[in-house]
């Protein structure tokens, strides 16, 4: 494994620590050479470096997802603020239930505008992973925020998207400016948010609104303000991403266009899963798959090796949408997470990118354009840069 094992746990042979340095700069390749080197039953959690431990096998990142013994300190991927995690547990699972509600209406009420939304968009040529994340932007804009909200917070959500959710904006700023713009965002959210709780809400209309209502009286504007921005970066962000995997893997295997939408999409999130890195803090010491840990470490359950664990997958570095064909359980797939905390809107998530991907593959001639540039590796592990052309498909009775 690239990884060397500082002791002698879980069948790795004691050895020189990594290149940490080398590891912070772009993990997903040590992890490519990990799989490169191959990964079995004996070798598939192990400690790379003090204080910190990798899960690649399917059962134990089960384990540490469901937390079922308590052996990891409960916490949430999605309600982390800067202070902590968001709570209490009641108002985490209302606000995630009032969300799934809000944007599985708009997903019913507005899906003949997607065809007309594509088409607009796309068509002739686009540039990837930034046209997946607009076009999200687009179609759940209301959502979002409603109409009705002050111009200036629409404008701090676009330069938000422009800035931080869009793949390597961040490095595009400087961190100075990061921090001033993020400052100014907070006023601007806090100021709204007051608003609407001065004057309640009954019925949401936006995401902002789900938070505010779902939250309680004493949530914090700031909590508030950070809870929201999750939302952002989970629909705009993680659901862009999604979509511009789907189309860059079927764009690039010629007959993969014709399998199912579902299909395709399932196949680019076991590959790729936007969410690849969950990392747990064990509450007391105990073994792990013959590794023991504690609460000085931090575990880190890398769904990119999960899903492609060659005990649970065949071809498993292969874009293969046919092994979807059938509806097998799949143990070794958590493309949303695992367990109490996993994401709430998979379902409406599924919907929308199998739609989309349903439009561009069948009403439209796809092809791919790669850059050569590697995956945008973050909290969120983002496509490539490349170029998708659409071309009007001739219907039969017009080529004959």
């Amino acid at each position: 494994m690239t990884f060397a094992a500082t002791g002698g746990t879980n069948g790795h042979p004691v050895g020189p620590r990594p290149d940490l340095a080398a590891f912070r700069h772009n993990p997903l390749a040590y992890l490519a050479a990990d799989l490169a080197a191959g990964l079995d039953d004996t070798d598939d959690v192990w400690r790379f470096a003090p204080g910190r431990v990798c899960v690649a096998n399917p059962e134990a990142a089960r384990e540490v997802m469901s937390n079922r013994r308590g052996t990891f300190v409960e916490t949430s991927d999605f309600f982390h603020t800067r202070d902590g995690v968001f709570g209490p547990r009641s108002a985490q699972i209302e606000i995630g239930r009032a969300a799934r509600a809000l944007v599985g209406r708009h997903l019913d009420a507005r899906r003949a505008d997607l065809p007309r939304l594509v088409s607009d968009r796309l068509v002739p040529a686009s540039t990837w992973p930034d046209a997946g994340n607009l076009l999200v932007r687009e179609h759940l804009r209301d959502v979002v925020l409603h109409r009705d909200t002050p111009a200036e917070l629409h404008d701090a959500v676009d330069g938000i998207i422009t800035r931080a959710v869009l793949a390597g904006a961040r490095r595009r700023h400087s961190a100075l400016s990061r921090v001033w713009f993020r400052r100014g965002v907070m006023r601007v959210l806090r100021r709204e948010i007051r608003a609407r709780r001065s004057v309640g809400v009954e019925e949401p209309r936006d995401l902002l609104d789900v938070t505010v209502a779902g939250a309680g009286p004493s949530a914090t504007p700031d909590d508030l303000a950070e809870v929201y921005l999750s939302f952002l970066f989970a629909t705009v962000g993680s659901i862009g991403f999604a979509l511009g995997w789907s189309v860059y893997l079927a764009g690039t295997h010629p007959g993969t266009c014709d399998d199912q939408p579902g299909s395709i999409v399932r196949e680019a999130l076991r590959l790729w899963p936007v969410a690849w890195l969950f990392a747990r803090t064990p509450s007391r010491a105990h073994e792990l798959a013959g590794v023991t840990v504690g609460p000085r470490d931090e575990v880190s359950v890398c769904t990119y090796l999960v899903h492609r664990h060659p005990r649970h997958w065949d071809r498993p570095d292969e874009f293969v949408p046919g092994r979807w064909a059938t509806s097998v359980p799949r143990p070794a797939f958590m493309p949303f997470g695992f367990g109490p905390h996993a994401c709430t809107g998979a379902t409406v998530t599924m919907t929308l990118l199998e739609d989309l991907v349903r439009i561009i593959t069948r009403d439209w001639h796809l092809s791919v354009t790669a850059s050569g540039g590697g995956p945008h590796l973050g909290p969120a592990l983002a496509p490539p840069r490349f170029v998708a052309e659409l071309r009007a498909r001739v219907p039969s009775r017009e080529r004959r």
